[in-house]
């Protein structure tokens, strides 16, 4: 088989379930926002600026790994901007033909200069909406609750998905600092989501051990799994996510930041991938972890020695965990196939191909 390399793994149709709005501008958009809105920064360059907000593997946790936020919130808390990035995140997005992506944010992060969350919630569908009418590419929205802000919080956001859904909202989850904020303490506001048939899925495992992922199966429960990372640590309960086809939302790069894994070698997802988990790849946040999806599919490449039925797999079941429609889910995942197959036509020799096939 001909190398897999960066360029044909950004020809290959992908979803991204696991993104987050916040941690997805582009370095440029954040000097250009805060110059039109007269906020300072803790630099006024593009070199410096990265290196502020971006992390790299000397990041110590994910406490730390959250502070660039920050920097990027504060250029968020306009109904203009909110537009643009939202936008802009769609159109990097499809760059690397990205055919489906769920963007997850917080619009309580963006209240700070008294905007309303309808206002926000709008501004952010319209970017993204703005953005599928010119590039070959899907979108819905994850509101996020907070772990570390009060569970009241969460319940107000939760009416918020529940207001919005069918019209761009497709799910509810939990974010934050995930140590010593267990998602229990959030469990009404799932409450109410799950009640009014919105998709869940929940940061565990990343900060904190099986403990947390077990909460947010069992009192959240949850349709998906936001990392994962830790499931490894208990074989019980690793079986019932693989026996329930659970899927996990993996973020390589940014679990290597958050030091949720010491060493990308030491990164589990090779093993649920043998094991049989369903396994997706995500970017989680594209600059704060410096990454696109083509990356993170190229280092869990390079460092597991993926093949292409592997990377092939991994993407179908990007397709299949979608909080989508049937319908929709099954057009969507067709395409992708119909588009993979050429794309195996003229970049695969035929023996490869009939035997990956069988």
């Amino acid at each position: 088989m001909k190398k897999i390399s960066r360029e044909f793994i950004e020809k290959l149709p992908k979803t991204d379930l696991h993104v987050h709005l916040d941690g997805s501008l582009r370095i440029k958009t954040i000097l250009e926002l805060a110059q039109k809105n007269k906020i300072t920064l803790p630099a006024d360059n593009e070199v410096d600026l990265q290196k502020i907000i971006c992390c790299d593997e000397n990041c110590s946790s994910l406490d730390e790994y959250l502070k660039g936020f920050a920097v990027t919130l504060s250029v968020l808390q306009t109904k203009d901007a909110l537009i643009r990035v939202a936008y802009e995140l769609a159109e990097d997005a499809a760059k690397e033909n990205i055919r489906y992506m769920e963007v997850r944010y917080s619009p309580i992060l963006h209240t700070q200069n008294g905007l309303k969350l309808t206002v926000i919630s709008d501004a952010v569908l319209k970017g993204l909406k703005k953005a599928e009418r010119k590039f070959n590419i899907k979108t819905n929205v994850i509101i996020c609750g907070i772990r570390n802000m009060k569970p009241e919080t969460s319940l107000k956001l939760a009416e918020l998905a529940v207001a919005y859904k069918n019209k761009g909202v497709i799910g509810f989850d939990l974010a934050g600092a995930e140590y010593n904020h267990p998602a229990k303490e959030h469990k009404e506001a799932f409450y109410l989501a799950l009640n009014n048939n919105v998709n869940i899925t929940v940061h565990a495992g990343e900060a904190y051990g099986p403990k947390s992922i077990h909460e947010a199966l069992h009192y959240c429960s949850t349709h998906r799994i936001g990392h994962g990372t830790r499931l490894i640590e208990d074989g019980d309960l690793l079986n019932y996510v693989n026996d329930h086809r659970i899927p996990l939302e993996i973020c390589i790069k940014s679990n290597l930041h958050t030091k949720s894994v010491k060493r990308i070698a030491d990164h589990p997802v090779h093993f649920y991938l043998d094991y049989g988990l369903r396994v997706t790849l995500n970017t989680d946040n594209r600059l704060i972890s410096s990454t696109t999806l083509t990356d993170e599919f190229l280092l869990a490449t390079k460092n597991f020695k993926l093949d292409y039925t592997e990377i092939k797999n991994i993407i179908i079941n990007g397709f299949k965990s979608a909080f989508l429609p049937y319908r929709e889910k099954v057009e969507l995942l067709h395409n992708a196939l119909a588009e993979m197959d050429e794309i195996e036509k003229n970049e695969l020799n035929d023996k490869v191909i009939i035997e990956e096939i069988i």
